[in-house]
């Protein structure tokens, strides 16, 4: 038995490097007096060693999340990847989703590397999110990480999940009267198969705009027309693009008679979406 004193960042450094459990790097290092390629080898002749040989791959399936406060005033989305569609539909690794979202819910954090740090349970106790999943790594076989994390806040904030977990939507409305709940649904499922790039044309960036507008008049004057009209029509052509693109302007898809702004003031005088976020799986 080994009387070198292993300290809690010697596990640490030999776990960050391997993937292998908490408890599997101490009697690795116990084991081997200390020495890191020995533990390393150690855990190898285990089948412990896993995330190291893993963090190369890529990981483009996994789940997408979208969870909304208690109260209506908050919203995540995350995604949860792993290699294979194998291990996305795994009931374990969807709860690990949702548990992940259920943390940033209760803690709000303002970035991906904030929410890495939180605190999850786990089998063996309490980790970070990242630790818990390098813990996942290793026993799964799988590169698993989160990739994206998104916010979104306002006085209704209604979640969706499209495609069984590979699509998730946050819309904020303005208000919440009767109602709000169903119609941010409407909306959530307006942005999920629309895929706006904004709420409304005030929301579309100036690159953008100058982009379509360069396009439209490319093709107007390769269509013939008389240069003095080229400004005009392209003007049209743009009022288009804001139709097509932005959230408020397109067509309801549940009755094209009607925009998205006018099935929510029909719901409610006054009542908009004031913010979105929409996460697709590996996009």
């Amino acid at each position: 038995m080994s009387t070198v004193q292993i300290s809690a960042s010697d596990v640490n450094k030999l776990r960050q490097q391997t993937g292998a459990g908490m408890m599997d790097c101490k009697k690795a290092l116990t084991e081997t007096n200390g020495d890191f390629e020995a533990a390393v080898d150690y855990l190898r002749k285990k089948g412990a060693k896993v995330a190291a040989s893993r963090q190369d791959r890529e990981s483009n399936e996994g789940v997408v999340v979208a969870r909304a406060s208690a109260d209506g005033k908050f919203g995540v989305i995350i995604e949860l990847n792993c290699e294979t569609d194998f291990v996305a539909k795994n009931a374990e690794f969807i709860a690990f989703g949702n548990a992940i979202a259920n943390v940033a819910v209760e803690n709000k954090p303002a970035t991906l590397d904030e929410l890495n740090q939180l605190g999850i349970d786990t089998e063996t106790g309490r980790a970070t999110i990242a630790e818990s999943a390098l813990d996942k790594t290793g026993k799964i076989g799988e590169k698993i990480g989160v990739s994206k994390y998104e916010i979104v806040e306002g006085e209704k904030v209604v979640a969706y999940i499209h495609g069984n977990f590979r699509l998730g939507v946050l819309v904020a409305l303005s208000a919440n009267p009767e109602g709000a709940e169903d119609a941010g649904k409407d909306v959530a499922m307006q942005i999920a198969a629309m895929n706006p790039i904004a709420v409304d044309k005030d929301g579309v960036d100036s690159t953008t705009i100058e982009r379509e507008l360069e396009i439209a008049k490319e093709q107007i004057r390769a269509e013939g027309k008389p240069e003095e009209m080229v400004e005009k029509i392209a003007a049209g052509k743009l009022n288009k693009f804001y139709k097509d693109s932005t959230l408020l302007n397109q067509e309801f898809v549940k009755d094209s008679s009607k925009s998205v702004a006018q099935f929510l003031q029909g719901i409610d005088k006054g009542l908009t979406v004031t913010a979105f976020k929409r996460v697709t799986l590996g996009a």
